[in-house]
């Protein structure tokens, strides 16, 4: 079957890979496990024969219709739908346990899965997905790096990210013009742990690295809060005035939200 530019399709062709992905799960005996973007079947075949059932969310109507024609539905549940329209949550209810997700992630709408992955994290066990290169680097990048970025920091709050391997473009079909790899995504919020409320907080973050080139008090500052108060917050948490969101970790991030969440809202 062609591909279709539009809904990103780059069919896995490497069984190895496939073999690969499907055993970074774990054991999957009895357990439900959603896959994202199943194509033409590579990794839904291996998963099949392992999960005690596979959900296989599929937008594409002619290749959900060969999944169906390929797979008994008691191994293999087809849902034609847009993952970002999934509900997590009543699948994970139906299968009366937290949900283990597989997905080979088009490129054009990553970062929404992964939002949407984040936002069902309390039906969600664990994830192993292939993106794009410079996203699992951004998604696992370390404080002071150049891949540092909002994106690191929300993932990372919902729990520790992996990298596990890298696929070249051969290992596709077509082949898209960029390497793949292939991460790990263990769900274990941190919001408790650092003592912030998950919806303030997040405001903060989107507003801390708004603007990438000015410093994390310029940034505050234009969130609406008082020079004097980004100031004091900056200096109780030991981050120097000229610093910027980029190189600073989690932990102080969320010392930073703590000195100002009783003061400020944070819009949007």
């Amino acid at each position: 079957m062609t591909s279709k530019p539009r809904l990103g399709q780059n069919f896995l062709v490497d069984a190895q890979a496939a073999q690969r992905i499907v055993a970074a799960l774990g054991e999957l005996s009895g357990r439900t496990v959603v896959e994202i973007g199943p194509g033409q079947g590579a990794i839904t075949e291996s998963l099949a024969a392992r999960a005690g059932h596979v959900v296989a969310i599929e937008l594409d109507r002619e290749l959900a219709a060969g999944l169906r024609g390929q797979f008994e539905p008691e191994r293999v549940t087809v849902v034609e739908q847009d993952v970002l329209e999934f509900d997590f949550s009543a699948a994970a209810r139906e299968a009366g346990e937290r949900l283990r997700v597989a997905g080979n992630l088009p490129y054009y709408i990553t970062s929404p899965i992964l939002l949407k992955l984040a936002a069902s994290h309390a039906a969600l066990d664990l994830a192993v997905l292939t993106v794009q290169r410079e996203v699992a680097d951004r998604v696992n990048a370390a404080p002071g790096s150049r891949d540092y970025g909002l994106l690191s920091v929300t993932a990372q709050m919902y729990g520790p990210v992996e990298q596990l391997l890298t696929l070249p473009p051969s290992a596709f079909s077509p082949p898209p013009q960029v390497h793949s790899t292939v991460i790990r995504w263990r769900f274990a919020p941190r919001f408790g742990e650092l003592d912030v409320q998950e919806a303030g907080f997040l405001r903060f973050l989107r507003q801390a690295f708004a603007q990438k080139r000015k410093t994390l008090s310029n940034n505050l500052r234009a969130a609406g809060v008082a020079p004097a108060a980004a100031a004091a917050a900056l200096a109780q948490a030991g981050i120097d005035a000229q610093a910027r969101a980029e190189a600073v970790p989690i932990e102080v991030l969320a010392a930073i939200w703590r000195g100002l969440e009783k003061t400020y809202l944070f819009s949007g």
